[in-house]
């Protein structure tokens, strides 16, 4: 919610319902705008109030776009990962370059409503747009709809239009909102923009809760649904466009009336121009480089655009705290599949914890508003607007110090990172009797591996290149047995030891290199019996598993307490109890033996499950919401990857806050009016030694 929820707040900060932006001005010479605008008319009042009723229609649209765009953003990051098959930094990376897509565009919505098509019909045609984007990003997420490039490509393209549509419409809606009162309803302008943040504020939370619950709960096509939890964000801006054309008869639609963003460009431009035209010493030098537009545009622009320069200069440090801000939706989720999501009553997907970042807002807000800042205001400090944000960033880089502490804890059930020429094993002894276990030139296994043992941590093996042949001796009742097997670096192992037909035997298998990703627990399953059995589990997931000790592929499946399954053998059918496979966890199943009409099974942890639970991220979405409040509802608008990351982002955060202050320091705020006066008593004062100047050409 980061640039959009300070559009309402930006337009509250407008002089009048004429004014789209924060100047207004027509160069001489400029022709009336053209086209078919209707007059302004006096719009139909709310129960006798002074709100016209068109903006009943214009909230309940930014309430559907808004559910449309961030639910459909809350899975974007998991869908990458999970669909695409992406590393964690490139879906970062996407994610990323698609936000600032959206925040960027805005810049094309703006010039085409003050230059073209006035606000209405931009958002009406960008809508299209964006309805468009909506249903080929759906689309893309069908599995059976062709090959991973078809659904990469359609992907990127759906993407694409969905930021041009959302990015496009941004700075329309709200000040569209603000022209339908008139001129002398300042107040109720002032409230509608309070009501159109709570509507963003209200889809965003709604959304970021149910998007992720059709995705993870739901499932079609045998996996998670993300065709759903796409196609209804795309319903929700399909209804948000039927909302805003419903109400057109009601509005009141201003005519373009040329964008200030080319008058401003134009003047900075004209201002260097003719300063470098006029480097004579003879010339006398002006007060300010932008003063060399005066022979071209009107004092009040220029004294404007200074301003705007001089915000501009102290706002170059703020991008980075929207770059910093937005990894909620990227490596914070990241950070929520590695952890317990058991809340006892209910299991969150950890994309789902981005909705605390909306309802935390929607909670601060009042407190800060008629608390927080009225107690500080008691207290005799003055919490400028500028001291508000340094506090929200400080606020924010230690949500980042936080989240890196969280990290070391999760990544401590991790597997070793192995380098080359290293290897890790274990041995499972499934024997009836203790084993020895040795392996030549390694001094591993000190201690025999009893019979059914729980394994102890895996150990290194040093190999001395890509792969080494080495020989296993196993002691068993006196007995020693050797057995020659090759092991390659940076791979994991478990030595099965077991006895078949009578004497002792071996088997390397290979294990899990990571833990398995989203959450998901990983299951393989080792067939004791002396027959081929097929599994089932949960009705849906169908395994194969040959005898003699012969291991399945691993089958990644929901954390549940309660997974059960079936045995089928060729003659009989027995039902299998799996027990907890918990978050993050890899286990091995040994069927051993059937009596009494029962499957016998041994279960092992072979990679420990998440236990850092995903409730210690609550400290650092109350950190990060608590700095936003205070950093962007004071007006501004921007936004733009372990524990590693994290760190970077809290040192980064601080030394942008602490650039930021200084900056703030020296920042000394201009009121328009004396700015004006100011220019006045100068050009009183110079008038007598100015040098006349022709634009074209320089004359002394």
């Amino acid at each position: 919610m980061v640039g959009d929820k300070a559009r309402g707040e930006m337009n509250a900060f407008q002089r009048n319902e004429s004014k789209e932006t924060l100047f207004n001005f027509m160069s001489a010479g400029d022709d009336p705008p053209k086209g078919d605008f209707p007059l302004r008319k006096k719009s139909p009042k709310l129960c006798g109030s002074n709100y016209p009723l068109s903006i009943a229609f214009i909230v309940v649209n930014e309430f559907c776009e808004r559910f449309s765009y961030y639910g459909m953003r809350a899975v974007l990051t998991l869908y990458f990962l999970s669909f695409f098959h992406w590393d964690e930094n490139l879906s970062t990376a996407v994610y990323h370059a698609f936000s600032a897509l959206c925040y960027f565009t805005p810049v094309i919505g703006a010039i085409m409503a003050d230059s073209w098509l006035g606000k209405y019909k931009t958002i009406i045609y960008l809508s299209i747009v964006y309805v468009v984007g909506h249903l080929i990003k759906s689309v893309g997420a069908i599995p059976s709809l062709g090959n991973q490039a078809v659904h990469v490509v359609l992907s990127m393209v759906g993407l694409f239009l969905i930021a041009l549509g959302t990015g496009g419409i941004k700075p329309c809606v709200s000040a569209f909102g603000g022209d339908q009162f008139e001129e002398e309803h300042t107040s109720e302008r002032s409230k509608f923009f309070s009501i159109f943040y709570l509507s963003i504020n209200a889809g965003s939370l709604i959304s970021t809760f149910v998007t992720p619950v059709l995705r993870g709960d739901v499932k079609c096509f045998g996996e998670d649904c993300y065709a759903l939890a796409f196609g209804v964000p795309a319903a929700l801006m399909v209804l948000a466009l039927v909302v805003f054309i419903a109400g057109s008869g009601l509005y009141r639609k201003t005519p373009p009336q040329g964008t200030v963003l080319l008058e401003v460009c134009k003047c900075i431009g004209f201002a260097i121009k003719n300063r470098l035209k006029n480097r004579s010493r003879e010339i006398p030098k002006r007060n300010h480089w932008l003063d060399w537009a005066s022979e071209k545009y009107s004092k009040q622009l220029i004294g404007e655009v200074k301003m705007v320069t001089r915000v501009l200069f102290l706002f170059i440090p703020l991008p980075m705290f929207w770059a910093l801000f937005d990894q909620q939706g990227s490596r914070w989720t990241l950070q929520a599949t590695k952890m317990n999501a058991d809340f006892g009553i209910y299991v969150l997907q950890p994309d789902q914890m981005q909705f605390l970042n909306p309802l935390l807002i929607l909670v601060f807000i009042p407190i800060f508003d008629l608390g927080l800042y009225p107690l500080i205001d008691m207290c005799k400090f003055n919490f400028t607007p500028i001291r508000k944000m340094a506090t929200g960033m400080i606020l924010a880089g230690l949500a980042f110090g936080l989240a890196a502490i969280i990290e070391i804890k999760i990544n401590e059930t991790d597997m070793p990172r192995l380098v080359p020429e290293e290897s890790l094993i274990r041995v499972l002894n499934l024997a009836k009797n203790p084993v020895q276990v040795t392996i030549q030139d390694k001094d591993l296994f000190q201690q025999p591996v009893e019979a059914f043992q729980n394994p102890a941590e895996y150990s290194k093996l040093i190999l001395n290149g890509e792969q080494q042949s080495l020989r296993f001796a196993l002691q068993h009742q006196g007995l020693t047995l050797a057995f020659n097997y090759t092991m390659k670096e940076k791979s994991v192992y478990s030595l099965i030891v077991f006895e078949a037909e009578g004497s002792l035997s071996s088997r390397l298998i290979t294990d899990l290199e990571a833990k398995p990703e989203n959450g998901l627990a990983a299951v393989r399953f080792i067939n004791g019996l002396s027959q081929d059995v097929n599994l089932t589990i949960d009705n849906r997931k169908f395994i194969a598993v040959q005898k003699n000790y012969s291991p399945s592929e691993y089958s990644l499946l929901e954390r549940d307490i309660y997974n059960n399954g079936k045995i089928i053998t060729e003659t009989e059918e027995f039902p299998l109890e799996l027990g907890l496979l918990d978050f993050g966890a890899s286990y091995t199943i040994v069927i051993t033996n059937i009596s009494g009409g029962a499957v016998q099974t041994w279960k092992s942890e072979d990679i420990k499950a998440n236990n850092v639970h995903m409730a210690w991220q609550l400290p650092q979405y109350l950190l990060i919401s608590a700095g936003e409040v205070m950093f962007s509802i004071t007006g501004l608008a921007f936004s733009y990857s372990q524990w590693a990351e994290f760190v970077l982002f809290t040192v980064l955060l601080f030394a942008v806050c602490i650039i930021f202050s200084i900056m703030g320091y020296f920042y000394v705020s201009v009121d328009p009016e004396d700015l004006e006066e100011k220019e006045e008593k100068r050009e009183t004062s110079s008038r007598g030694n100015m040098i006349g100047l022709v634009t074209q050409k320089t004359k002394l």
